[in-house]
């Protein structure tokens, strides 16, 4: 058996909250809407991967998701013109990557991160 992909859901009354921000910050589209499931991709092949955290690095809190990004000042400035709270960061850290933290409408908390 091999694993083809993995699907991270989130909980909410409203799943069309997840359209402006999911939409606006990261340019995802959304590739399935049944009303009360929305999924939203990149069109982007992706490596499947789960990880299990203590902490989410440098003291901070283990956060909910993390989404990797080809340029995180393209992002910064989304966030900012979306008057979104930066609640970590940007900070780039030892292991390599340079990121930040903000949460989703549901109160999700994202690392938002690229790979230097």
């Amino acid at each position: 058996m091999k694993v083809k992909r993995i699907v991270s859901n989130i909980a909410t009354a409203n799943p069309s909250d997840a359209e402006k921000f999911y939409s606006a910050i990261f340019g995802l589209e959304i590739v399935m809407d049944h009303g009360w499931i929305r999924t939203y991709s990149s069109g982007e092949d992706m490596i499947t991967q789960i990880s299990v955290a203590s902490e989410g690095g440098s003291g901070t809190p283990v956060p909910d998701l993390s989404i990797e990004v080809d340029c995180l000042e393209t992002a910064l400035e989304r966030v900012r013109n979306e008057s979104i709270k930066i609640e970590y960061g940007p900070v780039t850290e030892p292991w390599g990557v340079r990121r930040f933290y903000i949460r989703d409408p549901f109160g999700k908390l994202i690392n938002v991160l690229q790979h230097e």
